[in-house]
């Protein structure tokens, strides 16, 4: 460095520069510090558990990623289930892999349920999971192996959009499942179903189906919707006034409210010709909403859609189902306790993720890393309930008797 002296400045005929006796020095010149883009290898594992048909990533999302440089895999068959043949993802420059030990050795990994035993032993290490977590089903050994395994997972439930804080997997979800609930109970109303043999809504001159709507969230907002929209009459119970003031501001039109008083809710069940359970509870215990006494009261083959089987149910009566058998009978009233509805509609279902997680890889890809990734964008560091082996979901913690860490202290370490 050099000083510019008052002296030498007069010399150079610059007399009234207005700094007085201070000199001037020479700064370094700041240039901008590109992050360095990282290619990944991506992995669509296959679904394994047989009630599952949703695959994570559809072929136009890996084209995308294709494009941007990425090496993608998809296990052989992962898209057969939701209507999307090998050849459609090799067409988007996917390798089709028929390793399985490959797929899960990749540097991310992408599925829709969580790695079941047999694949958690052949992943290496050292890699970011994107998958569900199914807090009300999963066991203490899972963790404990994506720890030693020094995982960042990344879970659905909890992944959040870093703009409007809300989840948007979970609600696109709720969404399907709303809406199928309806298409559901109409099928089991039919003949086709063994069911009484009545059209679920309403037409000129005959009484309107009795829909009763257990819950005021996304799930209950979009089963009531579409029971609206097909003509029935449609009752909405809730724990909380405020949630159902905004689900009927929300619906456009009056309907039935009510808090979950005993009395008016056993009323209404008795009347009803579909109940729909979407009464969703943000802890890890619940009780059930409907005993077996008001179930028994609901009039002959009227049917019960419960959409919170992950949680336990919301009817005593409750017990999980599959496709391959998805309805019983009890009391006379039709049962459908399937646990993930969206799979239902696998394709669909599909859809949502690549929409949403193919755009966090994206942006995995620009920031470098996924260490870069969680500390600049506050929705993925939400969902990520794993980080680098250690656990920071309290709520998992809490449930499983682990100790967790704040993931907003650990990030200078990494």
């Amino acid at each position: 460095m050099y000083a510019l002296s008052h002296k030498y400045l007069q010399s150079m005929g610059i007399s009234d520069y207005g700094l007085g006796k201070t000199n001037l020095l020479p700064c370094e010149e700041t240039l901008e510090v590109l992050r360095k883009r990282k290619k990944m290898r991506i992995a669509v594992a296959k679904e394994s558990a047989p009630n599952e048909n949703r695959v994570a990533m559809a072929p136009h999302a890996v084209g995308f990623l294709v494009e941007l440089g990425h090496d993608v895999y998809i296990e052989t068959g992962a898209g057969e289930k939701a209507h999307f043949a090998d050849q459609k993802y090799a067409e988007q420059g996917a390798t089709i892999e028929p390793c399985r030990s490959n797929i899960y050795s990749c540097d991310v990994i992408m599925k829709v349920l969580p790695p079941n035993e047999e694949e958690l032993a052949m992943m290496k290490g050292h890699q970011v999971l994107f998958s569900s977590y199914d807090i009300y089903t999963q066991t203490k050994q899972y963790i404990e192996k994506l720890q030693e395994l020094k995982i960042t997972a990344i879970g659905f439930e909890f992944f959040k959009d870093a703009i409007c804080e809300a989840y948007p997997i979970v609600q696109s979800f709720s969404e399907i499942s709303g809406t199928t609930s309806i298409l559901v109970a109409a099928e089991y109303l039919s003949d086709a179903h063994g069911g009484k043999g009545e059209m679920l809504g309403g037409i000129s001159g005959i009484s309107p189906t009795d829909v009763v709507v257990l819950g005021a969230g996304t799930a209950a907002e979009c089963a009531a919707r579409t029971a609206l929209g097909l003509g029935a009459s449609v009752k909405v119970f809730d724990k909380s006034i405020n949630r159902l003031r905004d689900l009927q501001q929300r619906l456009g039109t009056r309907v039935f409210t009510s808090v979950l008083q005993p009395l008016v809710l056993l009323k209404a069940i008795r009347s009803a010709d579909v109940v729909i359970g979407a009464l969703y509870e943000n802890n890890c215990m619940r009780d059930f909403i409907v005993s077996e006494d008001a179930v028994s009261q609901m009039k002959s083959h009227s049917v019960i859609v419960d959409l919170c089987m992950t949680q336990g149910g919301c009817f005593e009566t409750s017990q999980t189902t599959s496709f391959a058998s998805p309805v019983y009978e009890k009391h006379g009233v039709i049962h459908y306790c399937v646990p993930n509805i969206p799979s239902r509609v696998s394709r669909t279902a599909t859809y949502v993720l690549s929409n949403i997680l193919g755009q966090v890889l994206i942006e995995l890809g620009e920031a470098g890393g996924i260490n870069q990734l969680i500390k600049d964008n506050a929705g993925v560091r939400a969902g990520a309930y794993v980080y680098n082996g250690i656990l920071t979901n309290e709520l998992i913690g809490s449930k499983l008797g682990l100790q967790s860490q704040d993931i907003n202290l650990l990030l200078a370490a990494f």
